[in-house]
Formats: C-alpha cells, sequence, structure tokens
C-alpha cells in the first residue's frame, strides 16, 4: 500500500512538473518574442530528443532549452543542461534542420532561458545567447 502511495504521489509530482514546464515554456516564448525573435516551433520531438523552442534570431536559427528553478538552492537552471542533455540538444537539433531542409542552411545556435521564480510568482529570464555550441 506504501509503494502505491508513493507511486501516486510521484505521479502527480510528475503532472505538476510537466505543466509548470509548459507555462515556463509559453513565458519564455512570449519574452523572446518581445525581444525581436520569431517563433517556428515548440516541443519538437525526435528519435533524439527534444527542443522546448525553435526560434529565428534574423537569419539565424535559435533552438532554446528553457529551465525554470523556483530557488537557487540546487544552483541556476543553466547548471542543468548537462554534456548528455547538450548533446541530446545537438542531435535533435540536427534532425530539425534535415527534416526542414528550407532552413538547414541558415546558421544556428543553442541558448538557454534560465527562469527563477520570485516571491511574488513572476519568473525572472536570463537568457544565454550562444550557451553552447555543436561541438558539445
Amino acid at each position: 500500500m506504501k509503494d502505491h502511495l508513493n507511486r501516486e504521489r510521484r505521479a502527480r509530482a510528475g503532472l505538476i512538473n510537466r505543466t509548470s514546464g509548459a507555462l515556463a515554456e509559453r513565458a519564455a516564448e512570449r519574452w523572446l518574442c518581445s525581444r525581436g525573435l520569431e517563433p517556428l516551433a515548440r516541443n519538437y520531438r525526435c528519435r533524439a530528443g527534444e527542443i522546448d523552442l525553435v526560434m529565428r534570431d534574423g537569419a539565424t536559427l535559435v533552438f532554446v532549452e528553457v529551465r525554470l528553478r523556483n530557488h537557487s538552492g540546487f544552483g541556476s537552471g543553466a547548471d542543468s543542461v548537462t554534456a548528455s542533455k547538450r548533446a541530446r540538444l545537438v542531435r535533435a537539433a540536427t534532425h530539425f534542420m534535415l527534416f526542414y531542409r528550407d532552413l538547414g542552411q541558415a546558421p544556428c545556435r543553442f541558448d538557454v532561458m534560465a527562469g527563477r521564480r520570485t516571491a511574488a510568482g513572476s519568473i525572472d529570464w536570463e537568457w544565454l545567447q550562444h550557451a553552447f555550441d555543436a561541438s558539445y
């Protein structure tokens, strides 16, 4: 019985995290749009991985990883983008550019939107442009 309750609690926590993540991605997208970027795709998924946001900044394709922290006790959201996560993002971006061949010749970059929730409930964003490159 206790194991069942733990599974149920973990399932609810996962749902909350996914919902919170989706809201953070929408907020990050609005923030980037307000700075002149154009949205192309949200939650692009393939076997290689998932890209939270694909944006265009002028002629440049921007692959964005969104990270949200409720507090800084575990470090910033940007700190949580590990080498293996970067590798998955690069593979997914490669897939995206192969699938959308008309965009495949555009220069690209990888950005991280690291958000921290404030006491008032809003999100303070740190935009890390060129956070890493494809050679990871």
